[in-house]
């Protein structure tokens, strides 16, 4: 019954995430960056504003499968207000936990912890990991503009 209830969840927060995601949009005055995912489609631009070494705001527009526009509102949610180190970490944790490698860290990926389950899925890591690594280049590169 438990297994029931977690699946119930999971399903209502990544549905919820896919139908009203966070952060959805472009920032203004910021460089936007697009990745997709040639297997199934998907397509994401995000904008992030870096001041201080520290993710101030982020956006992502574009469009996906429910894994990717709910791996994208999650991602959002964990990383605005983190340093770009704490944002990377949490990248790595969670590429790791979609692949099925277990990580004392996931819990700091609030929400985003729920897609622990696409590891049983292998078709749907890109998917899932589609906005993580838009976040990646994107921090990459204003580092690199630095």
């Amino acid at each position: 019954m438990a297994l029931s209830r977690l699946d119930s969840l999971y399903m209502a927060v990544v549905a919820d995430h896919s139908k009203s995601p966070h952060h959805y949009g472009v920032l203004e005055g910021v460089e936007t960056l697009q990745l997709n995912n040639p297997t199934c489609g998907d397509v994401i631009s995000l904008s992030v504003k870096i001041e201080n070494d520290r993710i101030e705001d982020i956006a992502f527009a574009g469009h996906g499968c429910t894994i990717s526009t709910a791996s994208s509102s999650m991602m959002t949610d964990a990383v605005i207000g983190k340093t770009t180190a704490e944002a990377l970490e949490l990248a790595e944790t969670f590429s790791q936990m979609v692949q099925g490698e277990k990580n004392d860290e996931q819990e700091k990926l609030g929400e985003a912890e729920l897609l622990a389950g696409v590891a049983k899925f292998p078709q749907r890591i890109k998917c899932s990991t589609l906005p993580w690594n838009a976040l990646k280049k994107a921090i990459e590169r204003q580092e690199q503009a630095e």
